[in-house]
């Protein structure tokens, strides 16, 4: 299968290069192959460079919003009442709701349940 141009100007840059080469070369299908090859090369590269150009703008434009404050969680760990080898470990957080049974809620909606 043969490579074929996809920018309109390169194939009308091929038409006016093969039509005016001296000396009875543009007959010859090396040259055609050659010429073809050199501006499928170019091509090619162009493409490449102005998808570079146009992505690397778009992402330059991208607003991100402004990341949320870390808030490091608390963990704390006291001997267990009912086993003598393991401890109660918890770890909570400000964010956390009290959405668990027996724990005391921090929001409205959560003291529903």
């Amino acid at each position: 299968m043969g490579k074929e141009l996809r920018l309109n100007e390169f194939k009308d840059l091929y038409k006016v290069l093969k039509k005016g080469i001296p000396w009875g070369l543009a007959s010859s299908p090396w040259w055609d192959h050659l010429l073809l090859a050199g501006l499928y090369w170019v091509e090619e590269h162009y493409i490449n460079l102005k998808t570079r150009n146009v992505v690397d703008k778009a992402i330059k434009e991208v607003v991100l919003p402004p990341m949320p404050d870390y808030v490091t969680p608390v963990y704390t760990e006291q001997p267990s009442k009912t086993s003598t080898s393991l401890p109660e470990m918890r770890l909570t957080a400000p964010w956390y709701d009290g959405g668990v049974k027996g724990a005391e809620p921090a929001t409205e909606a959560s003291r529903d349940l």
